[in-house]
C-alpha cells in the first residue's frame, strides 16, 4: 500500500490479490476508519454492473451476442474469468471479493464510488489487434490452456503476491517474451486507470482516495502518479478507449483467397468438366467436412453437424457470411438454452467439461469450432483444387 500526493489531494493505492481473503478483510477495515472521501475500485462499468446485477447474465441475448461478432469476446472473457474462478472454489471466496467489499462499504457510508478500470471489451479487442494475426493462436491456445490447468496454489502464495516481487518477475519475463500482450493488458491499463483517478480527483474534488486494485498494477500506477503527466488525463482516456483499425490487407486477404479459388474453379472447367466438377467436390466434402467435425467435437446436435457441412461450401466464399451464424443459430433452435443455463454460466465456465454441459457455453464453442473447421477446410481445399490444377 502506498499513499501518492496529486495537488491538494492524497491517492491511497492498495494492491489487493483477487481471491484472497485477507484483501477483502483489509478493505473493509481501511475504509472502516473514516480517513477517505472516496472509493476507487478495479472496475469497468460492465463488470461493476455484473457485481450489482449478478442476474445479469440470465437476460443475456445470446443470438444477439453471436450476430454482433461478439462470441469469441464472451467466450474470451469467460475463459480469463475461468482461472480465477476455480481459485476462488479452492479457498472458498468469490473473485474480487475485495472490490464487493469496497462497494459495499462505500454504499453504507455515503461514499461515492469511482470505476477507473477500462471496459475489459476494450482491453480484449486492443489486445487482438496488437498481436500480429500470426500469434493470435497462441493467445487462444493460452486461454485454452487456462481452462486445463489443475494447478494447485496456496492461500500463502496468493498473499505473496501482494509484495510485489514474484509478480514483478513475472511480468517483466512476460514483457520481454510478449510485449505485444503486455502493453494493452497491463501497461495501457496503468495509464488508463492513473488518468481515471486523477480526472475525478481534479474534477469532483476529492481530497483522500483509497484506490483497491490488483497487486500487479500497484508498482506501474504509483510511477504513473508520480511523474508529470504527458497529456491532460481526459485525452489520455480517450486515447486508451480507441479500438486501433485492423489493417486494410488483413481484411482483403479473405477475399483474394475466394477470388483465387473460384479462378481455380474456372479454369478446371475450362481444362475439363471432369476436372471442374471434381474441384467443385472438393471444396465441398472438404470445407463441409472439416466444419462439420469443428462442430461434432464442440458437441452439437445432428442437425447442427449436418447444417455445417452443407452450409460451409456456401459461406466460406462470403467472408461476410460465417457458418458460425448459421450452426448457432440451428444449435440454439435444438437446444435451447434455459434460464438455469444462463444462470450457471460462471460457475460451469469455470471447468472445461462444463463448457460443453452447459448450453450456453457449447453453442459459443459450435460457433467457434465450426468456424475454425470451415477456415481450416478453406485453406485445405485451396490447396487440393492447386494440386489438381498443376496436375491437369
Amino acid at each position: 500500500m502506498v499513499t501518492v500526493r496529486q495537488g491538494d489531494a492524497d491517492i491511497t493505492l492498495l494492491g489487493t490479490a483477487h481471491v484472497s481473503r485477507a484483501s477483502a478483510e483489509q478493505v473493509e477495515q481501511l475504509l472502516a476508519s473514516g480517513e477517505y472521501d472516496a472509493v476507487a475500485v478495479e472496475l469497468c462499468p460492465s463488470r461493476h454492473h455484473a457485481i450489482v446485477n449478478p442476474d445479469a447474465l440470465a437476460r443475456m441475448d445470446l443470438f444477439r451476442v453471436i450476430r454482433e461478432g461478439k462470441a469469441a469476446m464472451v467466450a474470451a472473457s469467460l475463459a480469463l474469468s475461468a482461472f480465477q474462478q476455480r481459485l476462488a472454489d479452492q479457498f472458498g471466496i468469490e473473485p474480487g471479493a475485495e472490490m464487493r467489499a469496497a462497494l459495499q462499504a462505500a454504499a453504507h457510508r455515503g461514499l461515492p464510488v469511482i470505476l477507473i478500470d477500462r471496459e475489459l471489451g476494450i482491453t480484449l479487442r486492443r489486445i487482438y489487434r496488437n498481436i500480429p494475426w500470426w500469434r493470435r493462436y497462441n493467445l487462444l491456445g493460452g486461454l485454452l490452456a487456462s481452462l486445463v490447468s489443475r494447478e494447485q496454489i496456496t492461500e500463502a502464495q496468493i498473499e505473496q503476491l501482494k509484495e510485489g516481487d514474484m509478480l514483478e518477475t513475472t511480468f517483466a519475463q512476460f514483457a520481454e517474451q510478449q510485449q505485444e500482450l503486455y502493453v494493452p493488458l497491463i501497461d495501457e491499463r496503468d495509464r488508463y486507470m492513473t488518468a481515471r483517478l486523477q480526472d475525478s480527483v481534479a474534477q469532483d474534488g476529492h481530497r483522500h482516495v483509497l484506490a483497491v486494485i490488483g497487486a500487479g498494477h500497484l508498482r506501474g500506477m504509483q510511477r504513473y502518479l508520480e511523474q508529470s503527466p504527458e497529456k491532460p488525463p481526459q485525452e489520455i482516456i480517450r486515447e486508451l478507449d480507441a479500438i486501433p483499425r485492423a489493417s486494410r490487407w488483413v481484411k482483403l486477404i479473405p477475399w483474394l483467397i475466394v477470388a483465387l479459388i473460384l479462378a481455380g474453379f474456372a479454369l478446371g472447367f475450362s481444362q475439363s468438366s471432369q476436372i471442374g466438377w471434381s474441384m467443385v467436390i472438393d471444396w465441398i466434402v472438404i470445407s463441409g467436412g472439416l466444419a462439420a467435425v469443428g462442430t461434432l467435437i464442440a458437441g452439437g446436435h445432428p442437425v447442427t453437424v449436418l447444417g455445417a457441412f452443407l452450409a460451409a461450401p456456401l459461406t466460406t466464399l462470403n467472408p461476410a457470411v460465417g457458418v458460425g451464424m448459421v450452426t448457432a443459430a440451428i444449435e440454439m433452435y435444438f437446444r435451447k438454452p434455459t434460464v438455469e443455463d444462463f444462470t450457471r454460466l460462471r460457475t460451469t465456465a469455470a471447468h472445461l467439461k462444463g463448457w460443453w454441459r452447459n448450453r450456453v457455453t457449447r453453442t459459443l464453442l459450435v460457433f467457434l469450432f465450426s468456424s475454425l473447421g470451415a477456415a481450416l477446410g478453406m485453406y485445405v481445399a485451396g490447396y487440393k483444387i492447386y494440386e489438381r490444377l498443376t496436375a491437369g
